[in-house]
C-alpha cells in the first residue's frame, strides 16, 4: 500500500508587529488546511512577528507576546492538522533569544526548530538580534520524519545534511527571502544542490508582501529527488496550495501540482516596486498619495506606480510651475493625468519664490545667482508639497531615481521631501526602459489603466530641472548612459576608478563621479526608504560613513 502526506504551503503576507491579524491568518490557512485534508500547513519564517523585525524583535515585551500567540495557536489548531510556523523564541535557561521554527499539533508545540546560520550581510543583520542554534535531527508528523532548516541553513551543506542523515525524509524550508533582480534562479540553483546532496525532496516556502524597502516575492516551489520540480507558485501572489507526497519502495516523491510561470525582469522589478508601495500604505494606514508632478519622466513614472498600486482616484498630481517651467512641461503632466486618470492641481510658487527673494535680498545683495537660487524652487516646492500632505493626509512621494540620489543631484528638503520613493533603486536608463515596458504592457494587478500612459514626448525629450533657462542634466553631470554605466560598476560592483578607466570611461569623469557619490552620503542618510530592487540599493545593502575623506587613488 502506498503512504500518502499531504501538506498545504501557505504563502502569505505578514505584517510586522500586527500579531493578532498574522495569527488570524495562520488560523485561516489552518483551517483551509483541515478542510482539504492535509496533515499539515506550512507558513514562512518569522510569520507571527513578520519580517524583518530589525531591534524591535530585542524588545522583551515583544517576543514574549510573540511566545504567547505561538501556544494560544497551538491551542486554537488543536484538533486537525499540524502546523509549522515562525517566530521568535527565547530560552530562559540560557537567556538567549532564537529564531525558531515551531511545530504545532495536538494542542501543544511538540517539536521547536532552532537557526543555526544566522544571515550578516546585506539586508540582514540577525547576528545582532539572535543566537545561532544547534543542527537539529527531524520531528515527526504521523509515520513521515520531517526537517526544517530555516531560510539560510539550507544555503549550506551541513544543516541539511546533518538532518537526513538523522532521518528526515522530507525538508521544509521556511523562508523570509526578499527580492532582488534575478535572484529566483539562485534560489532554485542553491536547493537543486541541497535535494542532489542529499536524496530528498524539498519544499521552498517563501513569504510574502512589502515591508519598508523589501519584497518578499514568495515563488515557492517543491523540488523532487534528482532536482525535477513538482510544484511551483507564483511570485507576487498569496496562495495556499496543497502538495500531495506519495511513498513507496523509492521513498517520498511529490506528486506534480501547478507550476506557476514567471514574468521577465522588467515586469517583476515593476511589480516590486507597484507592491512595496501597496503594502507601505496599507501597513501604515495611509490611503491617498500626491506627488510633485513636473512634466518630466521620474514623476511620470511614479504616478504610474502609485495609480496601478492605488488607483488613479487616490492619486493627485501637483504641478508646481515657475517662470522657468516650459509650456511643454506642462503639456507632458497634463498628458499624464489625463492618460492616469488621476487628480490634479496646480499651485504656482511665484509668489513665495519672490517673498524668499525679497527677505534673503540684504544678506544676499552684490552675490551672483546660482545654485542657492536653484535651490530654494525645489525646496519652496517640498514646503507646499508637505503642507498639502498634512492638511490632506496624502503621504508624499519622492521622486528620485538612483542616478540623482547617487550622486547628489537631488535637494535635500526639497524634491527629496516625501515618505516613500518607489524608484529609489532605479538608474535612469532603466527608469526610460521601465516607462516604455509599462506603456506596451497591462496586468490585471495594476490598478491603472492599460495603454500609453506616459506620453512619449516624456521619455524622448532631454531631462532638465527646470531651475534656470534652458536647463539641461547633462550640462552638469555626464550623459545619463555614460553615468549609470560608471554608477554600475562604482556602486553596484565596488569596483575601483582604475577598473572604470580599463572598462572604458574618463578618468577624470569617474573621479567627478566618485567625489559626488561620497559627497551626497548625508542626503541618503535623510532620504526616504525606497524599494530594492537590487543587491546595492542605499539603505541596508550598502552602508558608508558620512564623514568620510578616502578616495580611491587608483
Amino acid at each position: 500500500m502506498t503512504d500518502r502526506f499531504r501538506l498545504t504551503m501557505a504563502q502569505l503576507n505578514p505584517t510586522v508587529g500586527d500579531m493578532e491579524g498574522n495569527v488570524a491568518q495562520a488560523v485561516a490557512a489552518w483551517e483551509h488546511a483541515k478542510a482539504h485534508g492535509s496533515d499539515m500547513v506550512a507558513l514562512p519564517e518569522m510569520f507571527v512577528t513578520g519580517y524583518q523585525t530589525q531591534d524591535l524583535v530585542r524588545r522583551p515585551a515583544f517576543y514574549q507576546e510573540a511566545m504567547e500567540r505561538v501556544e494560544a495557536l497551538a491551542a486554537t489548531c488543536a484538533d486537525g492538522p499540524a502546523m509549522a510556523i515562525g517566530a521568535p523564541w527565547f530560552d530562559e535557561s540560557s537567556d538567549q533569544l532564537f529564531n525558531a521554527y515551531s511545530i504545532l499539533k495536538g494542542g501543544k508545540v511538540v517539536a521547536r526548530m532552532l537557526k543555526y546560520f544566522l544571515p550578516n550581510f546585506n539586508v540582514f543583520d540577525e547576528v545582532r538580534l539572535f543566537k545561532s542554534g544547534q543542527i537539529q535531527g527531524p520531528y515527526a508528523i504521523g509515520d513521515v520524519r520531517i526537517g526544517s532548516p530555516i531560510c539560510e541553513d539550507a544555503w549550506y551543506v551541513e544543516v541539511c545534511e546533518t538532518m537526513v542523515e538523522s532521518g528526515a525524509e522530507i525538508l521544509i524550508v521556511p523562508n523570509g527571502s526578499p527580492y532582488f533582480r534575478n535572484k529566483f534562479d539562485i534560489r532554485m540553483n542553491t536547493m537543486v544542490s541541497r535535494v542532489v546532496e542529499n536524496d530528498v525532496p524539498l519544499v521552498y516556502l517563501n513569504m510574502l508582501g512589502g515591508q519598508d524597502d523589501q519584497m518578499f516575492d514568495g515563488g515557492s516551489f517543491v523540488l523532487n529527488p534528482g532536482g525535477e520540480l513538482a510544484v511551483q507558485l507564483p511570485v507576487f501572489e498569496d496562495c495556499l496550495a496543497e502538495v500531495d507526497f506519495v511513498r513507496d519502495g523509492g521513498g517520498w516523491r511529490a506528486e506534480p501540482g501547478q507550476k506557476a510561470t514567471f514574468p521577465d525582469a522588467y515586469e517583476q522589478d515593476y511589480r516590486a516596486m507597484v507592491e512595496t508601495l501597496r503594502d507601505y500604505m496599507r501597513k501604515t494606514g495611509f490611503k491617498k498619495v500626491l506627488l510633485g508632478l513636473s512634466g518630466g519622466i521620474d514623476s511620470a513614472i511614479v504616478a504610474t506606480i502609485a495609480s496601478d498600486a492605488l488607483g488613479p482616484e487616490n492619486v493627485r498630481g501637483v504641478m508646481l510651475p515657475s517662470e522657468y517651467t516650459s509650456q511643454a512641461s506642462l503639456d507632458d503632466a497634463q498628458g499624464v493625468v489625463n492618460a492616469l486618470g488621476c487628480n490634479y492641481d496646480t499651485v504656482s510658487i511665484a509668489g513665495p519664490r519672490a517673498a524668499v527673494t525679497e527677505a534673503l535680498a540684504p544678506l544676499f545683495e552684490g552675490l551672483d545667482e546660482g545654485l542657492t537660487e536653484e535651490n530654494i524652487q525645489s525646496r519652496l516646492r517640498g514646503v507646499l508639497l508637505m503642507a498639502q500632505s498634512n492638511k490632506f493626509g496624502e503621504m508624499l512621494l519622492t521622486t528620485g531615481n538612483k542616478s540623482e540620489v547617487a550622486v547628489g543631484y537631488a535637494t535635500i528638503y526639497g524634491d527629496m521631501s516625501g515618505g516613500y520613493n518607489p524608484i529609489k533603486d532605479l538608474y535612469k536608463m532603466r527608469v526610460f526602459e521601465t516607462c516604455r515596458w509599462r506603456n506596451a504592457n497591462h496586468r490585471p494587478w495594476m490598478m491603472g489603466p492599460a495603454g500609453v500612459v506616459i506620453p512619449e514626448s516624456i521619455i524622448s525629450k532631454p531631462p532638465t530641472a527646470e531651475l534656470r533657462p534652458d536647463q539641461r542634466d547633462d550640462q552638469s553631470l555626464p550623459p545619463y548612459e555614460i553615468l549609470d554605466g560608471i554608477l554600475e560598476m562604482l556602486v553596484d560592483q565596488e569596483a575601483s576608478v582604475a577598473d572604470c578607466v580599463a572598462a572604458g570611461y574618463e578618468r577624470e569623469t569617474v573621479k567627478k563621479i566618485e567625489r559626488l557619490i561620497y559627497l551626497s552620503e548625508y542626503k541618503r542618510f535623510q532620504s526616504a526608504p525606497g524599494t530594492r530592487l537590487t543587491q546595492s540599493a542605499f539603505w541596508l545593502d550598502r552602508r558608508y560613513p558620512i564623514v568620510n575623506r578616502w578616495r580611491d587613488k587608483t
